[in-house]
This record gives C-alpha cells, sequence and structure tokens, in this order.
C-alpha cells in the first residue's frame, strides 16, 4: 500500500474532477491517498483573490487573459543559451513562496508519491524536488491540457503522464525527464454511459424533460464549464435551435447565463448537472469551447466533439490541439459548425469513424502507472532508461469521494 498527495486546484471543477477520479482509483486498489488544495495553501487567504481574478479575466476580459497566456505560458522565442525551450525556473512566480509550505505539508503527511494535477502545482513539485531530492517524495505530474504550455513543465518532476502521444513528446523534448501516455482520466460512468446509448435513444430520467422541449430534435449539447465561461454562447444555441436540433446548454453554476438562456425559444438551459453520463447517453454531439473534463467526458461516453469559438489562451490551443489529434472537429464558423453536426450528430459512417478515433485516446489507467511509479525499484528502472497527517486544509481520502 502507497500514500498519494494529489495536489489540485478549485479552479474551475476540471483539475479536482481528476484528483477525485484518481483518488477514488487509487483508494479502490488499497492505496491511501490525501487531497491538498493549492489556493489553499497560498498565504492570506491570497488564493480566493487568484480565483476570482481568473475567473473575472476568462468571462469578463478574455483579451486580459490572453496577454497573461501569452507572457507566461507560450514557450519563450529565444531561450537563454544552454537553456531547454520550454522550461524555464521562473515559469511559476508563486512556486517559490510555496515550497516551503509544501514542504511542511510532506513533513506531516509522509506521502510516497506527490501528484499535481494543477500546473502551478506541478512547478511548487519541481522546485521542491529540485531543492530536496532524495529528502522529499517523487513528483508525478497528471497533464490535464492537450497542448501542454509550459507552465507544466519543471525538470525537478520526476514523471508526467499526458494525454497524447505528442503532449508525451514535448514535455520529454522541454524537460529531458519520463513522459508516459495515459489518456484522459474520467469516471467509468461516462465509459458505461457509451454502451447503453444508442446515439440519441431516450431510456435515461432525462427522457421526459427532452421529449417535452424538443420532440424527437437530435440533441446537441453546448458547453461552458463550470463558470458559463464563452463567447456567444446563447447565439450558438439559437443557431442549432433554427438549425432543428436541440441544444441543451450547460450553464454549470452561472444562474445568469442560465435565465438568459431559459427564455430562448427551443433551447434547453440547464445548471449544473449531476448525472451528465445519463444525459450524454441521450446526446448526439457535443459543441465544445475549452478542451477541458466535459469534453473528454464527451469523447469516453462516444458523444462526438466539435470545437467551437474557443475562450482564449489555453481553451483555443487545447481545442486546435484535439483536432489535430483527429478526435473532434473543429468549426471555424457558423457554415462549418452545422455542417459537422450534420455528419455527426446522426447515425453513419462519419459519425462513427469520429466515435472510434475517441475512444482510441483512452490508453491506460493512470492510477495503475502511478502505482508502479511509488515502487522504487520501477522508478529507477525508468530513470535509468530515460538516462541510458497533515494541516487542516489536507484531506485525507477515505470512503466517500465527494470531498475533493
Amino acid at each position: 500500500m502507497s500514500r498519494f498527495l494529489l495536489f489540485s486546484a478549485g479552479m474551475g471543477a476540471g483539475h479536482d474532477a481528476v484528483a477525485h477520479e484518481l483518488a477514488v482509483r487509487l483508494r479502490a486498489a488499497g492505496h491511501r491517498t490525501a487531497y491538498l488544495d493549492y489556493l489553499d495553501l497560498m498565504p492570506a487567504r491570497t488564493g480566493r483573490g487568484l480565483r476570482a481574478a481568473y475567473r473575472t479575466a476568462v468571462r469578463r476580459c478574455p483579451w486580459a487573459y490572453q496577454a497573461v497566456y501569452s507572457a507566461f505560458f507560450r514557450d519563450r522565442e529565444d531561450p537563454p543559451q544552454g537553456r531547454r525551450r520550454g522550461w524555464t525556473p521562473d515559469t511559476g512566480p508563486l512556486a517559490a513562496v510555496l515550497e516551503s509550505r509544501l514542504l511542511h505539508v510532506v513533513d506531516r503527511w509522509r506521502p510516497d508519491v506527490l501528484v499535481p494535477t494543477f500546473h502551478q502545482a506541478a512547478q511548487v513539485t519541481g522546485r521542491l524536488r529540485a531543492a530536496h531530492g532524495a529528502d522529499c517524495p517523487p513528483s508525478a505530474v497528471v497533464v490535464t491540457d492537450f497542448a501542454v504550455h509550459r507552465q507544466w513543465l519543471h525538470r525537478g518532476n520526476d514523471l508526467h503522464l499526458c494525454l497524447t502521444d505528442a503532449a508525451a513528446a514535448r514535455v520529454r523534448a522541454s524537460t529531458g525527464r519520463p513522459a508516459e501516455v495515459c489518456g484522459p482520466v474520467v469516471p467509468a460512468a461516462f465509459t458505461e454511459a457509451a454502451r447503453t446509448s444508442t446515439g440519441g435513444h431516450r431510456s435515461s430520467r432525462w427522457a421526459g424533460e427532452i421529449a417535452r422541449k424538443g420532440g424527437d430534435r437530435p440533441v446537441v449539447l453546448v458547453s461552458a464549464g463550470a463558470w458559463g465561461v464563452g463567447h456567444g454562447l446563447t447565439a450558438t444555441a439559437r443557431l442549432l435551435a433554427d438549425a432543428g436540433h436541440l441544444p441543451v446548454l450547460l450553464c454549470g453554476r452561472d444562474e445568469g447565463l442560465r435565465a438568459r438562456a431559459a427564455g430562448l425559444p427551443g433551447v434547453l438551459a440547464l445548471g449544473w448537472v449531476d448525472d451528465l453520463p445519463g444525459l450524454m447517453a441521450v446526446s448526439c454531439a457535443l459543441v465544445d469551447n475549452a478542451a477541458g473534463q466535459t469534453a473528454v467526458q464527451a469523447l469516453a461516453a462516444g458523444v462526438p466533439v466539435v470545437g467551437y469559438r474557443p475562450i482564449p489562451g489555453h481553451g483555443a490551443e487545447g481545442v486546435g490541439a484535439m483536432a489535430a489529434e483527429g478526435i473532434t472537429e473543429f468549426a471555424s464558423d457558423e457554415n462549418a459548425l452545422l455542417g459537422a453536426l450534420e455528419r455527426l450528430a446522426l447515425p453513419g459512417p462519419g459519425r462513427e469513424r469520429r466515435i472510434a478515433a475517441a475512444r482510441g485516446v483512452f490508453t491506460a489507467d493512470p492510477a495503475v502507472l502511478l502505482a508502479r511509479w511509488a515502487d522504487p525499484r520501477t522508478r529507477a528502472e525508468a530513470l535509468a532508461g530515460e538516462e541510458g497527517e497533515g494541516p487542516q486544509h489536507v484531506r485525507e481520502r477515505r470512503g466517500a469521494p465527494d470531498d475533493v
């Protein structure tokens, strides 16, 4: 039995969702896990301020977030001589402040492996490992982005688990450290949704609500993330309704967006959905703007994904990377969106090819890879191959998984 410290952040819901699912799988295999929120580790409640600033930027000032992303997340054009492109020690300005705080957590809980699922958390674990070496546990970064930006890349980390071969190659080239491919981390309920779905057959508890709102129109989900983020979401919903679809706008926790969309004819506007696998089992396609957890959950559920009007920064790059992998389509305008849905939302060879390509991205169980990495012998062999109870905000993972 090993002890894993899952180091995530409550920024939206995606990073925590990955940490939560990893905890479920690791505990099922007999391991112990604890959860640490990067924002709780920050001094004087500044974590709440960081989250509020990020939320405001992506929702109200996307140009500001794009500027930050370009400055701190993208590779510099001319890295200093002798330094690999994509890794610089200053990519995480808060990492130096939080290093000692994380060390205190490690000393108290004594994990065997640190598992960051948030890019700035990976900066802290990388600094910790670089500074203390064998005196602190190894770190295995679970990368949640298809487009790996430089904030994920710190050479102090021992291993990166990535979504695709291209992402793993990027990590190896930039850090010189091991990287393995596991695909997205998604609860089994979404895979089960793919087995029970018949491409839109209304057999779940959603049947009545969907039938009342849309009759037999193809159900197309429109994702806005946990915070209701995106440009032209209601316009997209109207476009789909006019084209004969039933757009289901997933507004997350943005009740204002839900209220605005609720009055649109032919549109079903939902708040936070607890039974998303069930909803996906009766859906024909997903319109996505962030390449986040909702998109990969749709892939697991056998629901084709079309990227459209991506949010700036990591959203635009991730949507592009998914399309480049051939697992989704990207629509550059309204006509392209409607054309993609015509091919993908109804049964046919185009839909089946896209679903098969998406299924192929789920290549390995990351919990199994993490458990192997916790074994010092396995870890030493991998590294050789490449080269030739805590503070209050640390919660031990026990029975119920819903406290992540």
